[in-house]
């Protein structure tokens, strides 16, 4: 099969994600071999393709919004068959015994693995991904459109749960790229008021076109104090402006698996008043289910934009020269 590896860690200008030919992965007994039909694109493939991400696997295959179809099975799988639909996410594994584990916060487990981080992912014709952290898809919705759900949505569910946003609450989402745009659609179907903070013309377009209250610059003040935000952009120096434009007992969540250094904060007008800041870590699949569930419920559907399988390099350059607004995804044209 073709695959795409981070051969060597670095802007990906230069050429570090590189084409290649590997064997088709063999399934372990607890695993599924999946023929990839989709695969979304993160920013946080970006990080791995860069270095951002500390390197796991050297050469590792990146991506984790994985659509395909079952095709073949590990010894001791049970419940899926050749051919069934499936989706692959970011957590991969965990121990299921740690007191995370057992305390229902499997994404703080200490042992936990990711797809395309510590095992190869969706860049290729093929991967794999054990059965147990495999999701059901929703029928109806094709496979581009899901694509996106797998991550982005799922993230950017668990990032608004964090942020405590009160009912009709007023939300400010800062990046409006693949994971908000999606998180805003859940927001506003739940009666939240949404303002968008972003760089980006066309993302500030698609935003008012989702039905934002207000797309500003994230340079910018939202039109009224925000209950809740959301840092989706990775950067650091917005932290300090968020915090700013929360009321009293507002709360910051910040949703990126990297974010660059944050600025000396400033007690009184930025932490006063009881204002929290919160990360947000990876995800359940408790919380991948309820968001898949969600998202069928309320119609949330993703702004795509697709490139094939073969022109993933060209894609993540996309990406971070931000030329696209919504999510891209990557199309198997190889088999």
């Amino acid at each position: 099969m073709r695959a795409w590896s981070v051969a060597a860690p670095g802007p990906v200008e230069e050429g570090g994600l590189r084409f290649v030919a590997r064997p088709v992965p063999e399934p372990g007994d607890d695993e599924l071999l999946v023929h990839v039909r989709t695969c979304g694109v993160c920013r946080t493939d970006l990080h791995v393709a860069e270095g951002d991400l500390p390197v796991h696997r050297p050469g590792v295959t990146p991506g984790h919004e994985v659509v395909g179809v079952v095709a073949g099975l590990g010894a001791a799988v049970r419940g899926f068959e050749v051919g069934e639909r499936v989706g692959a996410a970011w957590l991969r594994r965990t121990d299921g015994t740690c007191a995370y584990c057992v305390r229902g916060s499997e994404n703080l487990c200490p042992a936990s693995r990711y797809t395309g981080w510590d095992a190869d992912g969706g860049y290729a014709e093929y991967t794999v991904v054990p059965a147990a952290f495999a999701y059901r898809l929703p029928g109806g919705v094709d496979d581009v459109s899901l694509a996106p759900l797998l991550c982005a949505g799922i993230i950017g569910h668990r990032a608004l749960r964090r942020a405590s946003l009160p009912p009709g609450g007023r939300l400010g989402l800062y990046g409006f790229g693949g994971s908000a745009h999606l998180c805003a659609q859940v927001a506003m179907a739940e009666g939240a008021t949404v303002h968008v903070l972003t760089r980006g013309a066309s993302a500030r377009k698609l935003a008012l076109e989702l039905g934002a209250a207000s797309a500003r610059d994230s340079s910018e003040m939202p039109p009224e104090p925000l209950d809740s935000a959301i840092l989706f952009a990775p950067v650091g120096d917005l932290v300090p402006l968020a915090l700013r434009a929360l009321d009293r007992g507002g709360v910051l969540a910040i949703a990126g698996i990297h974010l660059s250094d944050v600025p000396a904060l400033h007690y009184e007008s930025e932490l006063f008043y009881e204002k929290e800041v919160r990360s947000v870590t990876s995800n359940t699949r408790e919380d991948g289910r309820e968001f898949l569930a969600l998202a069928a419920r309320h119609g949330v559907r993703a702004t795509t934009h697709t490139y094939p399988l073969s022109e993933a390099d060209r894609a993540l350059r996309d990406l971070k020269a931000g030329r696209f607004d919504g999510a891209a995804v990557l199309v198997n044209d190889l088999s």
